[in-house]
């Protein structure tokens, strides 16, 4: 089976819906199956500017966040994820969670989640957790981001380079914050993608892709075979570097005979 007719239109509509006065100007999507190849190229580089063809050239930041998705989502391809699977098993950590009642309140004011965090909600960025507008327009810091910048997490605010926070300390610390809205209920930026990059340097993570790793919000990517990407290196800092660093910066897989999700 290959690429269909009625998959392509549905792709079309999809792409077409992101595209508007309120959404972006335009986009390109792409999906390949073998050799076939299908694009779509839809709306203009910027308001009242040229179409987007296939060639345009997009600007591309927190690049951390689209090779933490690929790598995820090649996990799922190859049946070692589910989208829609609670990450309980993966990171116990996040099983049980508590969401505050209001996102500015005190921390103890809180109520149980009304359903577990999935690997679809840590990608969509929709788990419960991130940033939010309001919060840095609060005359105060609010209590649960106060708590975060406390515990070194460098996932609300201005990047933070000197910081550095092993995976295992950082999500027991992630672990014991209450969420800040109930999972799906909104869109929050940012700590989904930290959250995820945490599974795959543990021994219990699937080792059956050749994912990259990084240490949670360091904003870093290289190949595994770039310099300073050696297997079982020290996590790089968290923090996003200038981009003439991207090239040297200490990512790493984890490659060691780990057991496999099932």
């Amino acid at each position: 089976m290959g690429l269909n007719k009625d998959g392509l239109e549905r792709l079309a509509a999809v792409a077409a819906s992101h595209v508007g006065d309120d959404q972006v100007p335009g986009l390109v999507a792409l999906v390949a199956h073998g050799e076939e190849v299908h694009v779509e190229a839809i709306g203009t580089l910027a308001v009242g500017e040229r179409p987007v063809d296939r060639a345009s050239l997009f600007r591309i930041a927190s690049t951390t966040k689209p090779v933490t998705a690929a790598a995820t989502l090649a996990l799922v391809r190859e049946g070692l994820l589910e989208l829609d699977e609670p990450v309980d098993r993966l990171l116990p950590e996040l099983a049980n969670r508590r969401v505050l009642r209001r996102m500015d309140g005190p921390l103890d004011d809180t109520l149980p989640a009304a359903g577990p965090v999935t690997v679809r909600g840590l990608l969509t960025f929709t788990f419960g957790f991130g940033m939010a507008l309001e919060m840095f327009m609060a005359p105060e810091p609010w209590p649960v981001v106060a708590a975060a910048t406390q515990a070194g997490l460098a996932t609300i605010g201005p990047p933070q380079p000197d910081a550095f926070v092993d995976p295992d300390t950082w999500i027991a610390r992630f672990g014991e914050l209450p969420l800040l809205a109930q999972p799906g209920q909104r869109w929050l930026s940012n700590t989904g993608a930290h959250v995820l990059s945490v599974p795959r340097t543990r021994n219990t993570a699937p080792s059956a892709s050749p994912a990259w790793t990084s240490a949670p919000g360091n904003g870093r990517c290289c190949p595994p075979s770039s310099p300073g990407s050696t297997p079982n290196a020290p996590a790089p800092p968290i923090g996003w570097p200038p981009p003439s660093t991207l090239d040297t910066c200490a990512v790493h897989r984890r490659r060691e005979h780990a057991t496999p999700m099932r």
